[in-house]
């Protein structure tokens, strides 16, 4: 049986690799490993190490790697330590890490100066702002692609990569927004003491490129929903540079009755109040994955999302106060039409086992090469 070390360091990495775990774990060829660290194991942001433990996974292994400088080299290099540390006991045939945070850039670089193959899943994307170059870097630091779309892939190959690494597979949580276990909404509503019969969800996090900025867009942000009338549930922002300005706005919100705010939400909660959401507004990847297939409105404010939130239905908008509360005056009768497959059916863990029973993969060569794109 083949040793597979997932890495996750926040809510919405392990939403992307639930899937890719679970299935996993009923097949016989496969042992999954889950190391824990990041936001999962801070209080302020809900502890969701308990949400991981909830789903009965057997090998859960966890690490801080929280400085109080909450600078993002410090964080990669207390992630490296205490992943190399958990590497070197479980012996992992292939670590998987997801998507542009500082995590997924540490367990590229334990994999591959460890000499152990690394799967990266949704390179190739583009973002904006540092998460991009964190992106691209753990692209050329791994040795297998699972991606979301040909249009990533064929990014990866401009990059140098090989066509014979790169799977595509979709975005895997697709598979848990079309899951038959999502709870009704009712469900939902009670477990959070959400009272509301309409209301809205808000997520907005720091851009770590712009951080001195940070306390003007974070003011910004909470005097637009201070101005607006609808309801809303509003979601902490991830731990990066920036967030305790975030934090801070937020104690406007705490005794107004419109607001409900949370450090973090169950994954499959979230969806189902997402997908029964008058709209999403912040900078949030979930309202350019997940909203639009859906058929949310969406209001996507500043840079952080810049070169991803293409579909002409996202409003895009500024970070002032103006912007935002024009954007908000016009929501409600906003239309989305439903996105059709941009990142998968809902298949794409049944794609990776697949990919993971070809023994070609396991062939593929340590050394990383480049292969140029007139190459025969």
């Amino acid at each position: 049986m083949k040793k597979i070390l997932f890495l996750t360091g926040t809510r919405a990495d392990f939403g992307k690799i639930k899937s890719l775990i679970q299935i996993l774990e009923k097949d016989q060829d496969f042992v999954p490993y889950i190391a824990v660290t990041g936001m999962h194991l801070q209080q302020e942001y809900g502890y969701t190490l308990i949400e991981i433990e909830r789903c009965g996974f057997e090998n859960i292994h966890t690490f801080s790697n929280h400085t109080h400088e909450t600078t993002m080299d410090l964080t990669l290099a207390k992630t490296i330590e205490g992943l190399s540390a958990y590497v070197k006991e479980c012996q992992p045939d292939l670590i998987i890490v997801h998507g542009d945070r500082v995590e997924t850039l540490a367990g590229a670089i334990v994999g591959s100066l460890n000499n152990i193959l690394v799967a990266h899943i949704e390179g190739g994307e583009i973002s904006g702002t540092v998460d991009e170059l964190i992106r691209h870097s753990v692209s050329k630091l791994c040795h297998i692609h699972f991606v979301s779309n040909e249009q990533a892939a064929k990014r990866l190959i401009q990059m140098g990569e090989l066509s014979s690494s790169i799977f595509t597979i979709g975005s895997p949580d697709v598979d848990i927004m079309f899951s038959e276990n999502l709870p009704d909404l009712e469900t939902a509503k009670t477990y959070y003491d959400i009272k509301y019969d309409d209301f809205a969800i808000a997520m907005f996090h720091p851009v770590t490129t712009e951080a001195k900025y940070m306390m003007e867009y974070a003011a910004n942000f909470t005097q637009a929903l201070l101005n607006d009338n609808h309801s809303y549930v509003v979601i902490y922002p991830n731990n990066d540079l920036g967030s305790k300005a975030i934090l801070d706005s937020y104690q406007q919100l705490k005794d107004n009755p419109r607001f409900r705010i949370f450090p973090s939400l169950r994954f499959e909660y979230f969806l189902t109040l997402l997908k029964n959401a008058q709209f999403i507004i912040g900078n949030s990847s979930a309202g350019i994955r997940e909203a639009p297939y859906y058929g949310i409105p969406i209001i996507n404010i500043g840079t952080r999302q810049q070169n991803r939130a293409v579909h002409s239905e996202i409003i895009n908008v500024d970070y002032s106060v103006e912007a935002i509360n024009n954007a908000l005056k016009t929501i409600d009768s906003h239309t989305v039409n439903p996105e059709e497959e941009d990142f998968g059916a809902g298949n794409s863990a049944e794609l990776f086992l697949s990919s993971l029973k070809n023994q070609d993969i396991w062939q593929l060569n340590h050394q990383k090469q480049f292969r140029d794109i007139d190459a025969p």
